[in-house]
């Protein structure tokens, strides 16, 4: 039986046989970089209350169109999860379509700065965390899959453990989509800016051993393509990684099983460097 059967199993049974009740706040942080409140969902295991451990973070980032609010929204069973893996999950907003990068066209749109450094210290400030990078992953699907990739890479002193599920992970063959061209200028004008800012372009930055990666796409997500290449290229680099491939769409079905084995994937580094 593989490890990941097991756990699987073992989730099954812990889902099933045990009652729920992790604590949803939904907080204002401040970005001082953006000038701005942003809100954020901060989803805390029951026994956060009673225990006096530190607990590791998951940063759970959104697609494009989503906000603070959507995995617990779509996703109800997020919240579970709390429990299941004895994590504090995080579910910043990020705007429309930030892409979770510092724009060079636009000064005051900062989400790299605010979700890598920002929010982290303010998490860190207000709950009882691991304040380590062995303490702290990061995952997203879609835009946020690009997100938790991108800001992982660049800063690997702040993440031990990163995934993406459906990732944006190359975004030059959609030049004209998701507002990308607003936070980079138009495709055309501005290559090296779009080739500099793709995450494809960013596993030089990746030393074996440094990051855990967790990839996820299904075979009929109009992202698959890139994810293959993206996955090779991490081969290619002698980068470990564990990719999964199934099919499936880019929907919210799909992620529902993909968070799992994100968060056990999660689960697994953060046991092991306790």
């Amino acid at each position: 039986m593989s490890k990941y059967a097991f756990l699987i199993i073992f989730f099954s049974w812990f889902y099933v046989s045990v009652a729920w009740a992790a604590d949803v706040d939904t907080v204002e942080t401040y970005s001082p970089s953006m000038k701005k409140n942003i809100k954020v969902v901060v989803i805390k295991p029951t026994e956060y209350k009673s225990a006096k451990d530190a607990y590791p973070v998951v940063y759970l980032l959104h697609g494009y169109g989503g906000k603070f609010s959507s995995f617990v929204n779509a996703l109800p069973a997020i919240k579970n999860y709390a429990d299941v893996f004895r994590i504090i999950l995080v579910c910043p907003d990020s705007n429309i379509g930030s892409w979770y990068f510092d724009s060079p066209v636009d000064p005051e749109w900062k989400y790299e700065t605010y979700t890598s450094k920002e929010l982290v210290q303010w998490v860190d400030g207000h709950y009882r965390t691991i304040k380590e990078r062995k303490g702290r992953g990061v995952t997203g699907f879609s835009m946020g899959g690009h997100g938790a990739m991108y800001l992982s890479f660049k800063h690997q002193d702040v993440y031990g453990v990163a995934g993406s599920m459906s990732g944006g992970v190359d975004f030059r063959p959609f030049p004209r989509n998701w507002e990308i061209a607003k936070r980079l200028g138009a495709y055309a004008e501005n290559q090296q800016r779009w080739d500099d800012n793709t995450v494809i372009n960013m596993v030089s930055l990746l030393k074996p051993g440094g990051l855990d990666l967790i990839i996820d796409c299904g075979t009929e997500d109009f992202f698959f393509e890139v994810n293959n290449n993206f996955h090779q290229k991490l081969l290619d680099y002698k980068i470990p990684h564990d990719y999964i491939v199934r099919p499936g769409g880019h929907n919210w079905p799909y992620w529902d099983n993909a968070i799992v084995y994100q968060l056990l994937f999660m689960s697994r580094y953060f046991n092991r460097n306790r």
